[in-house]
């Protein structure tokens, strides 16, 4: 006798900021945060840290969008900064060379989320079990117009790393060229967070409520087949 296919949550959008100019951004946030869709929001804005007076900057549009998400529900991360992290209450995503999990941890409130950069390593996943992550993340799954430069990961190592973040009760984020036209190619597989930058919040603000739609339209059949 077949038996029915074991059901696994769906996976939260979790959504990051590009380098836009601040209002033009703070409005597709806003769109995209109404649509009620998005699990978790990471602020990186490279080009501003690169410009001068650029921390100040990244600190003020922060207190902005973090006022924002709460409205909504949503919690933040920091794109690898620890110290702005903690000064603003929120999370923190720590790439390889910007910070240890267990620094953000002695720094960080318990309830705020780690995340962790893991490429396609399983070894890297392991670590950030260890070290107590909130999340680790694998990609890029697909090529993307974020990072082009970045290397793609095997169907294999999203399984392996996958089951290695179910086995040690830590959720599993994956990014790179995420679209809601591809993502169905992981369908089944226990993912806890999609991260998608382009896919979203590259789009003109009126499109962003449709496409946040096209997203969970997309979501709505996962499960294990």
């Amino acid at each position: 006798m077949a038996t029915l296919p074991t059901l696994i949550p769906v996976p939260k959008l979790y959504l990051l900021t590009n380098d836009d100019e601040f209002n033009l951004l703070y409005r597709k946030l806003e769109t995209a945060l109404a649509t009620g869709l998005i699990g978790l929001l990471q602020i990186r804005r490279k080009q501003v840290l690169a410009m001068p007076n650029g921390q100040a900057t990244l600190y003020n549009e922060a207190v902005q969008i973090v006022m924002l998400a709460r409205e909504y529900g949503v919690p933040v991360v920091i794109n690898d900064d620890i110290t702005l992290a903690a000064k603003l209450g929120v999370g923190v995503h720590l790439g390889q060379q910007d910070g240890s999990v267990n620094q953000a941890k002695q720094q960080l409130a318990p309830e705020q989320i780690i995340g962790r950069t893991c490429q396609g390593d399983i070894a890297l996943v392991k670590e950030a079990q260890s070290d107590g992550a909130s999340y680790a993340a694998m990609g890029a799954v697909f090529a993307s117009t974020t990072k082009p430069n970045a290397n793609t990961i095997s169907r294999q190592q999203l399984i392996d790393g996958c089951q290695e973040a179910v086995n040690k009760s830590m959720d599993m984020c994956v990014i790179g060229g995420l679209t809601a036209e591809n993502i169905g190619q992981l369908g089944g597989l226990p993912i806890a967070y999609i991260a998608v930058v382009g896919d979203i919040i590259n789009l003109p603000v009126d499109m962003i409520a449709k496409r946040c739609q096209q997203w969970q339209q997309a979501l709505t059949d996962w499960h294990v087949v």
